[in-house]
């Protein structure tokens, strides 16, 4: 079984993956089948470590927008170590605690197996993908210890065994609330809930008329679909009117292979079955419509004039809006910031997001409700004139590197706050 299904995941990235010709002859599943075969011969193949093996194939395409899973409908259960960490210089900072309870914030890991953090990034540097500690992401790396040394608030240092722990499950944040007189606060955590997100401005839409600062937090998004966040553009710009699709040159390619058009035109209908919002239904069922017309021709590019014309008429207030952003930001939240950034309203701050829309659009090809491999559909023309924002994000107006300091003062909201302030007094 494992092996068949390996097969069918080389031939998804050599083919319907949409950077399939721009990383041609990049992978090399040949040591994977054989340690697959290995291991079903012994009877030592477990779901779990067959994850781990398609994860670490997946690393020769350098694409952090695709990834393997176990299913949310499968038995097997999701496990990691009960925290999250954030490189600064040679020390890992405990950034989030969840279920590991001998840990605290701001605790700091100087080694994983008596190795230094400054080697092991180097010993990593193929998972880590990134070239700045800011853009780094731990997670998966962490799990591979069995040790690691801990240096608490005081200096102390000792030894922890690592456990796995069932992992917790993600709730999505979509909230407005009045930080200071006069100024809101947004916080959104993905855009996968158009309704909800619609829900949220019309339930605010009189608190948004009428303050005049707004800071938005999309530090922490997930992404979702682009279409959720229109609602939003009225505030996010300028009282005129705004062609939100106007973009220089820039187009976008979908590779429409046969396997991809099936699996969307199932997703697209049943997102249009289960959304309200009206603008999302109506790019959904643009979508289907260009999967369907298209099926089987490889890269094309979408006819979606019906969309061209989708004009914003922009609003007075909010007069000043400040947008955190950082590297956990990424899809349809670098969609947003980018977007964003185009509003001479909009301050964007803190540190560039995650940069995944380079190849974008995920399908999602399932195995016997256990297994899933999510791919990228679509490539932007900016690749080619080196104007792509893999390993790089979109970057703010204002860079705010993030030290520990972060993890005890919300040195971003503090900025935003003296930014508008200063922008009232000019």
């Amino acid at each position: 079984m494992y092996i068949e299904m390996f097969e069918e995941i080389v031939s998804i990235c050599r083919h319907d993956y949409s950077g399939c010709q721009d990383k041609k002859g990049w992978d090399h599943p040949e040591k994977y089948v054989d340690e697959i075969c290995i291991l079903e011969e012994k009877q030592q193949l477990t779901p779990d470590k067959f994850v781990e093996i398609v994860q670490d194939y997946l690393l020769d395409f350098k694409e952090q927008h695709m990834f393997f899973k176990t299913s949310k409908k499968s038995v097997e259960k999701r496990y990691d170590v009960g925290f999250k960490v954030r490189r600064f210089e040679d020390q890992l900072f405990i950034t989030d605690v969840g279920k590991e309870k001998r840990v605290k914030k701001g605790h700091a890991i100087v080694s994983f197996g008596n190795v230094p953090v400054i080697d092991l990034v180097e010993k990593h540097r193929r998972e880590l993908m990134e070239d700045h500690q800011e853009r780094e992401n731990w997670n998966s790396i962490i799990g591979k210890y069995q040790f690691c040394e801990i240096m608490d608030g005081n200096g102390h240092t000792y030894q922890m065994e690592l456990k796995k722990y069932e992992k917790e499950e993600y709730i999505p944040q979509y909230t407005i609330e009045e930080l200071e007189k006069g100024i809101l606060l947004m916080t959104l955590t993905d855009f996968a809930n158009a309704d909800a997100i619609t829900q949220l401005v019309h339930q605010h839409q009189e608190a948004l008329e009428n303050c005049r600062k707004l800071i938005i937090d999309v530090r922490v998004n997930y992404g979702g679909n682009d279409s959720s966040y229109f609602q939003l553009l009225p505030y996010i710009f300028e009282n005129r009117e705004v062609n939100i699709n106007t973009e220089d040159d820039e187009y976008m390619l979908i590779n429409c292979t046969e396997r991809s058009c099936e699996l969307e035109i199932v997703e697209m209908n049943n997102a249009i079955a289960s959304t309200e919002d009206e603008y999302t239904k109506k790019v959904l069922k643009i979508f289907l419509r260009e999967w369907k017309k298209n099926k089987g021709k490889g890269f094309v590019q979408f006819d979606l004039s019906d969309l061209e014309d989708t004009i914003i008429q922009g609003r007075k207030n909010p007069e000043q809006i400040i947008v955190m952003t950082d590297v956990t930001c990424g899809s349809s939240g670098d969609s947003f910031v980018e977007i964003c950034k185009r509003s001479s309203k909009v301050t964007v701050i803190g540190r560039p997001t995650a940069g995944l829309n380079d190849y974008a659009n995920l399908a999602v090809m399932n195995w016997h409700d256990q297994f899933e491999l999510w791919y990228p559909t679509s490539r932007l023309s900016r690749i080619d004139n080196g104007k792509g924002m893999t390993g790089v994000g979109i970057k703010p107006h204002i860079h705010i590197p993030w030290t520990p300091k972060h993890l005890f003062e919300d040195v971003d909201i503090q900025t935003a706050l003296k930014l508008l302030e200063e922008k009232a007094n000019a």
